[in-house]
Formats: structure tokens, sequence, C-alpha cells
């Protein structure tokens, strides 16, 4: 399947998982597979990652290690549900403010509520608007959190040039994203348990397989872990690395605006 990825040089603008769609339809297409799967995102997740997201979500906290003032502030993108935003404010014991962005109603309206269940919605902004056209000045944010968001923006590299602009002078970019496998006999299980199982599982949870079919295909279009860090480099970010996580089946990036 690593042939089937896009590169550096682009290509995720006008794919659709397997399929090429016109520039400019992709983002409709995405916003609609998360409005179906809204409801039931967590549960997504752990269908995906058989569970183990949420460790990768607990390092790349901890990789962040926010810090415990009142001033911290952490843009999360496509964080709708709060998953990481959440681990951010207890991990500087409820002192930094986070501000969740997402595209789609839908997930920051769980988000907003799961907020309030866990008395941290003090902590909180949620705001609507696309990844690709920040609603912030320049220089806003300590740090800019996406976890599992950024391969379904049309137009990846304009999300990091806007990263970049609202991060502060010392700022840290952290994407958390399904990569490429390193392992030769990993890739292959994982290959058959995205094909096969995964769809339907989704069919099962959800009633819906498609959301969960173009979910799979887009993680075998996107940058492996190289393409991707030069991606992060050409935006302007510094001291670039990533962390494969189980096997690369997850990659941890890393960049700062100095």
């Amino acid at each position: 399947m690593a042939d089937s990825r896009t590169t550096a040089e682009g290509g995720m603008a006008t794919s659709y998982g397997f399929k090429d769609v016109n520039e400019g339809e992709k983002q409709g297409l995405v916003n609609e597979v998360f409005h179906k799967v809204a409801k039931r995102y967590d549960i997504m997740n752990d269908v995906m990652s058989a569970g183990l997201h949420r460790a990768w979500k607990d390092g790349m906290v901890a990789a962040l290690n926010p810090r415990k003032e009142a001033d911290y502030k952490v843009l999360d993108v496509a964080g709708g549900t709060g998953d990481i935003a959440f681990r951010i404010i207890e991990a500087s014991d409820r002192k930094a403010h986070a501000t969740v962005l997402d595209i789609n109603g839908s997930m920051l309206g769980v988000g907003e509520e799961r907020a309030v269940k866990k008395g941290i919605s003090e902590n909180l902004t949620f705001v609507e608007a696309n990844a690709e056209s920040l609603p912030f000045e320049a220089n806003t944010f300590d740090a800019y959190t996406i976890a599992f968001g950024i391969r379904n923006v049309p137009r990846i590299d304009v999300a990091l040039s806007e990263a970049y602009r609202v991060l502060k002078r010392g700022g840290r970019l952290l994407v958390l994203e399904f990569s490429e496998v390193d392992l030769p006999l990993l890739d292959r299980v994982y290959d058959a348990w995205s094909f096969n199982a995964i769809p339907q599982f989704g069919k099962m949870i959800t009633g819906d397989a498609e959301p969960y079919q173009y979910l799979v295909e887009s993680i075998r279009k996107f940058p492996n872990q190289e393409d991707f860090a030069t991606m992060i480099r050409q935006a302007g970010f510094s001291r670039v690395t990533y962390t494969n996580y189980t096997g690369g089946i997850a990659a941890l990036h890393s960049g700062w605006k100095l």
C-alpha cells in the first residue's frame, strides 16, 4: 500500500481515500464523515487503533509537558471532542487554557458536553473554524496540537503555515497521526485488520461502513514519516523530529517556531 501514498509535494487536497475528487470537494465529504461518527468518535478511535490511541495521546501530552501557568495557551486543532485538550488541561494542573478548534460542529458539541461533565469548561474555548484559515492573530499560542486530524485537511501545507503563523516565538507544533508501518510482519497484519475488520466493526457500531472505509484509505494516502517531516520544515519549523509509536502505526511529529 506504500506506493499509494502522497508525498511532500502534495496530493491530499484531491484525495478522498483512494478516490480522486475535484479541488474543493474533499472538505464537504470529510465533514459528512465526522457528522456521522461524532457521537461515537472515541469508540471509532478504539476500533481504528485497537485501543492504543489512548496511550499514544498520553505520550503526546507528556512530550508537550505543558507549563502549569495560567498564561499558557494551547490551540488544539481538529480536536472537537476534547480528547487532547482535556489531557493538556489536567497535565497543567488545570491552569493552562486550551482553544479547541474544529470545522465540524457535531464534534464540537460532543466536546462541550464532555467539558461540562468534567468540570473544566472554564479552561476551554470551543471554536468552529477551518484549519486552513485560523481566526487568530499571529504569535498567539504557546503550542499547537493536532491528533489524527491533519490527514483530513485538504491543503496540509496551508494548515502547517497557519500553525506557524499563530504560534509565538519558541512555540511548539505537535502532530500525532497514523503513519507508515516499518515492521515487515506488522504491516501485513495491520493491512488485513484495516481493510477487512475496521469497516465491518464500523458498520456494527454506527450502521455505516463507508466512513471507516474512507478513514482507513486516508491513512494509506497520507505522506510517510520522512515526507511529512519535510512538509513541516517547509512551513518554517525548526528542530523537526518524529517518534514512531507501535512500529510506525502512528507517529508523533514535533517542530519549533524559533
